[in-house]
């Protein structure tokens, strides 16, 4: 009786650890789908206030985690592609429209109501991305040169995107074929004060004391870097492909040290993701997630080797500013959340 009875624990015991075991396996839980909208802006303000942007005019709102959306269609904005979305809060974001004209709106009031902070007529005009500086008013925009120039597109606000000023980015000049990819609005990041930016195209650079090659593939319109993150001012990733062959899986992430002087030490990976990646965004110094059109990566060793988690398509993820919280957004109106131990 006692042998069965101890058994019977045992055999308890170990379907608790198997259970445990599969409810803490990282996996993708779809909370929304099916909708002719692509997102590409994504911004998670805490665990609970979520803010995603894309295509037909559209943003999307949650304040309870994901359980519940808020889909906005922008009056007068319904034909624009908001390729990236900056929110502060619940009520507050700012929200870019990429060309011709470039548009900048802000909204205080959840989305109800979108004021017109920024536009631009010029020819050729593209905006690709935004980034802040938490808690300075500091943002900035990049965009590609305007015709007939080498000279990357750029514009800032000092009071969080209520208004803006086109300045100058000086010597700082693109090569032949070379620009910014609008993918997932994060070739952009902010340091302090100063901006890290990539590029792509027949070149492909990082761009933060000074122009600095990438050991990525290039060549093409469709290749080069997409993405870069970085970790308490000290370590960086950048991730990219080529988009037009997203499952080709060599060449597409780079590791970089941020040194004194803002020198960068830049290597490869042991591997590489499993194919072209849009988006990627520390978890913890360790962890990382990548995603983009053929897949979903994870990395628990500073972004050194990757391994696939879904080959579900995503365009952009995004950790939460306050919180642990982790989401995905892409094509077919698809946002998503990371879940289990990462």
């Amino acid at each position: 009786m006692k042998t069965s009875s101890g058994l019977k624990c045992l055999f308890l015991f170990s379907l608790l650890l198997i259970a445990s075991a599969l409810v803490a396996q990282p996996g993708i839980h779809m909370l929304q789908s099916g909708k002719p909208v692509s997102f590409r802006g994504l911004s998670v303000v805490s665990d609970k206030i979520i803010w995603a942007s894309g295509s037909s005019g559209t943003v999307v709102r949650s304040v309870d985690g994901g359980a519940n959306w808020e889909w906005i269609t922008v009056p007068g904005y319904e034909k624009r592609d908001f390729r990236d979305i900056e929110a502060f809060d619940a009520d507050t974001a700012v929200i870019m429209g990429i060309a011709e004209p470039a548009v900048i709106l802000k909204t205080v009031d959840g989305g109800k109501n979108w004021e017109k902070v920024f536009e631009d007529h010029a020819k050729g005009v593209f905006l690709d991305a935004m980034a802040f500086t938490p808690g300075s008013g500091l943002g900035i925009a990049i965009g590609d040169p305007l015709e007939g120039t080498n000279t990357p597109y750029q514009v800032i606000t000092h009071d969080n995107g209520s208004t803006w000023k086109k300045v100058s980015m000086g010597k700082t000049t693109l090569q032949e074929g070379e620009a910014f990819f609008a993918s997932s609005g994060s070739n952009l990041v902010m340091i302090g004060n100063h901006p890290i930016i990539v590029s792509g195209g027949r070149s492909s650079r990082i761009l933060f004391a000074d122009w600095s090659p990438l050991p990525i593939v290039q060549g093409g319109e469709s290749t080069g870097a997409n993405s870069v993150a970085v970790y308490r001012a000290r370590y960086g990733i950048v991730v990219g492909g080529d988009f037009a062959k997203d499952t080709i899986s060599t060449d597409n992430c780079v590791l970089f040290d941020i040194g004194d002087h803002a020198k960068l030490t830049i290597r490869k990976p042991k591997s590489d993701p499993h194919g072209y990646r849009s988006s990627v965004v520390y978890l913890s110094r360790k962890k990382l997630l990548t995603c983009g059109t053929s897949g979903v990566d994870l990395s628990g060793d500073g972004g050194d080797s990757w391994t696939l988690l879904s080959k579900e398509g995503f365009h952009v993820c995004q950790k939460a500013k306050k919180g642990k919280a982790v989401f995905l957004a892409g094509g077919n109106g698809k946002i998503a959340r990371l879940e289990g131990t990462f």
